[in-house]
C-alpha cells in the first residue's frame, strides 16, 4: 500500500480514515476511550478526562446503566475496528476504567 494518505485501498478507506485497529494500545486508546465514554454517556469531556484506572464505571456512573452498556460497546467496536463478543462482556471488565481500558487494549492487539 502506498504511504500517500490520498491513495485509497480496495475497500475505500484511505490510510488516515481506516479503523484504528492497527493502532498500538496505550495512550491513544485511553484518550479515544475517554472520548467514547463522554460521547455515548453524555458526560462532560472534563469528567471523562479525569477518569483514572481505578475510577468506577458500571454501578458508579449513573449514566452507565445496562442499556448504555450496549451502546458503549458498539461505539468502541466502531471506532476501534474491533469485535467484542457477547461472552467477553462481564461485570469485571466494566467495573473500572482501567479494567475497560485493559480489555480494549487486548482486543486492539488481537485484531
Amino acid at each position: 500500500m502506498s504511504s500517500n494518505p490520498d491513495v485509497q485501498d480496495t475497500v475505500g478507506f484511505n490510510e488516515s480514515t481506516k479503523p484504528s485497529a492497527a493502532r498500538a494500545p496505550g495512550h491513544d486508546t485511553e484518550a479515544l476511550l475517554k472520548t467514547v465514554l463522554a460521547d455515548v454517556l453524555g458526560i462532560a469531556a472534563q469528567a471523562a478526562d479525569a477518569l483514572e484506572a481505578d475510577s468506577g464505571l458500571f454501578g458508579h456512573l449513573p449514566e452507565l446503566d445496562s442499556m448504555a452498556v450496549a451502546g458503549l460497546l458498539t461505539e468502541i467496536e466502531d471506532r476501534l475496528g474491533i469485535v467484542i463478543e457477547d461472552d467477553e462482556v462481564d461485570g469485571e471488565m466494566l467495573e473500572t476504567f482501567g479494567g475497560l481500558l485493559a480489555f480494549v487494549d487486548a482486543k486492539v492487539v488481537e485484531s
